[in-house]
């Protein structure tokens, strides 16, 4: 039986080849749509300049900054909603509506209200972490086994006890799957960030690109961030099944 990546691995391939066919056949304009040979060898270029880890990093670090300030505030409140039917309702309706408000309209406000730089970015990147973190959180508290919730309660483990033994590890693996999606997301602000509230990321990096009409230079950067999103996204994933198999 073929691996479950085998097929996905095909599809690209012929997809790259018939996309470097075209390019060199004439048939697509390379202004337009640059041919992938090139488009590897400007991220090979950049790679041994090192342009791309000077841009990489800024990004990483606001992503990353952004996604533990959404587990922050999320891990909390997911816990204050599982246990609170109060909670739960007065706070759910205004949750759910926040999500309708793209991240691009956020962050005009966040200029006004903090400023250029690391901090509104960060602010915006929590925002986008936030609500994928608190469903998991709460998904995975409302999901415990409750046979081993009884039994920790007759061995006579309190709220505290319940919580640090008990629920929190048996909710981490939902947890981690909203902090994988959220931090995808968080990568997304970090660019939409530098796009409105400056910085030195890849945001920044594309934004040069574009002014200068360099499409090669657009699509390498593109590349550079589905990998470190594919990247992040597969270490997370490895933790949380690792943490699964325990």
């Amino acid at each position: 039986m073929a691996r479950p990546w085998a097929a996905a691995l095909a599809l690209g391939v012929v997809v790259l080849a018939l996309w470097q066919g075209a390019t060199a056949a004439g048939t697509i304009d390379p202004f337009f749509l640059p041919a992938p040979s090139a488009i590897a060898q400007r991220l090979w270029e950049d790679l041994l300049g090192g342009t791309l880890l000077t841009y990489v990093r800024p990004t990483l670090v606001e992503a990353a900054a952004g996604c533990a300030l959404g587990a922050v505030v999320a891990l909390p409140l997911g816990y204050l909603v599982f246990r609170s039917r109060v909670a739960d309702a007065a706070l759910s309706p205004y949750i759910a509506a926040s999500q309708a408000i793209p991240a691009v309209a956020i962050a005009p406000l966040l200029v006004i209200w903090v400023g250029y730089g690391l901090v509104p970015i960060t602010v915006l990147c929590g925002l986008l972490v936030f609500f994928p973190i608190l469903l998991a959180t709460v998904h995975g508290l409302r999901t415990l086994d409750r046979d081993v919730v009884d039994a920790a309660r007759l061995d006579g483990a309190g709220g505290w006890q319940l919580l640090r033994h008990i629920a929190a590890p048996l909710a981490l693996p939902s947890v981690l799957t909203g902090v994988r999606n959220g931090f995808t997301l968080s990568v997304t602000g970090a660019v939409v960030g530098e796009f409105v509230m400056g910085g030195n990321g890849l945001g920044t990096l594309l934004s040069i690109h574009g002014q200068s009409a360099d499409t090669t230079g657009l699509f390498a950067a593109l590349v550079v961030l589905c990998a470190l999103a594919m990247t992040i996204y597969g270490l997370l994933t490895a933790v949380e099944r690792r943490l699964a198999r325990r």
